[in-house]
């Protein structure tokens, strides 16, 4: 399989949100929080590498939408994770932010495509 800047994207994002977590129980976080922080933040690129193996574009597009909810679900526990005053470092949010822009744009060029 290619390789992808997506993909390579949100691998390191995952990454990064395994490593947070790691610092949130360190914290003594609340469990809720950094359990669907964790499962959010890491099924983007999960979405992403499956839909890179899509039955079909309707497939490929629907796993890309999939990672785009979980991709803004993300982005809201990051800011609560910030604005709790749990987590201080803003460049989870940043990278966040640059996938689902990423993820737009493909969805928008595949939906194109498929016109």
């Amino acid at each position: 399989m290619a390789r992808s800047p997506l993909i390579e994207k949100s691998k390191i994002f995952a990454l990064d949100v395994i490593r947070a977590c790691k610092t949130l129980r360190s914290a003594k976080c609340e469990s809720a929080l950094i359990n669907q922080f964790l499962r959010a933040g890491t099924s983007i690129g999960a979405n992403i590498r499956e839909a890179f193996y899509a039955h079909g574009r309707a497939d490929f597009i629907a796993k890309l939408q999939i990672a785009l909810k979980e991709c803004s679900e993300t982005e809201y526990w990051i800011e609560l994770l910030l604005e709790s005053g749990y987590y201080g470092d803003g460049t989870l949010l940043e990278q966040c932010s640059e996938i689902k822009r990423i993820l737009i744009a493909s969805l928008n060029t595949a939906k194109k495509t498929n016109s």
